[in-house]
């Protein structure tokens, strides 16, 4: 196994006590040798971290320790160097933004499928109840150009807070479908599924854990490329490894 462990973690949850969990987190990450970004905001935390294993479950049972982060899970990749250059904290006000404060996951989240149940529904092209399955990615552009799901929709957006608009525009060619959205870990279609629904498409779900839990569970079938990621990897394969030019 390559000697660097690469996690990506959120979770909603309320937190109230930013600057003083900034410097926290802060000091935790450095004292530990860790880099990355963190990111807070009034309705969770987001968090892309790499160092050695040791040092990254330590830092995972310092911060469940506090018993709003206790439910937080990570998703894992391995690599032969940190992808990153620095340590950043910063606290935003929305650890992903989409301009819809009343989209809350922490008081609700939408339905959501595993891994092996989304293969098994690509395999056989419709979900258990007999519905035609769409992918829905919720991914920026230039990200859907590095790989995506065979004939997944991409409405090119260029940030994630012209989502809502798409949708807007494009509900109809949903209706009556299965829809399920996907990002890189899971943090967007959280909020995606949410809002879908609450426009009225009855059948949504979100891919629990993202194309990188998709990846580590089932190996990828379905997916076509690599997946972008936020650091100097910039691209992960099927088999969560840099692919080989």
């Amino acid at each position: 196994m390559p000697p660097i462990t690469n996690i990506a973690a959120y979770l909603f949850v309320s937190l109230d006590d930013l600057p003083d969990l900034r410097e926290r987190i802060l000091a935790r990450t450095l004292a530990l040798d860790l880099k990355g970004t963190v990111l807070l905001a009034p309705e969770g935390i987001n968090a892309f971290l790499a160092g050695g294993q040791d040092d990254i479950e330590a830092f995972l049972g310092w911060l469940r320790a506090d018993a709003r982060f206790a439910p937080l899970q990570a998703k894992y990749s391995y690599s032969d160097a940190v992808p990153f250059r620095r340590t950043r904290v910063r606290i935003k006000r929305e650890i992903i933004r989409m301009n819809h404060p009343a989209i809350r996951p922490e008081a609700g989240r939408a339905p959501a499928v595993d891994a092996s149940t989304l293969a098994r529904w690509l395999e056989q092209g419709l979900d258990d109840e007999g519905r035609e399955v769409v992918m829905l990615d919720t991914r920026n552009g230039f990200e859907v150009d590095a790989g995506t799901f065979t004939d997944a929709i991409d409405w090119r957006l260029s940030k994630f807070s012209e989502f809502p608009a798409a949708v807007r525009t494009h509900r109809a060619e949903l209706a009556g479908k299965t829809v399920v959205s996907f990002c890189t870990g899971g943090i967007r279609c959280e909020k995606a599924a949410i809002f879908m629904a609450e426009e009225g498409l009855t059948h949504v779900y979100q891919l629990e854990g993202g194309i990188l839990k998709y990846f580590e569970e089932t190996g990828g079938p379905g997916f076509e490329g690599s997946c972008f990621v936020f650091d100097e990897r910039e691209a992960l394969g099927t088999d969560l490894a840099v692919p080989v030019a």
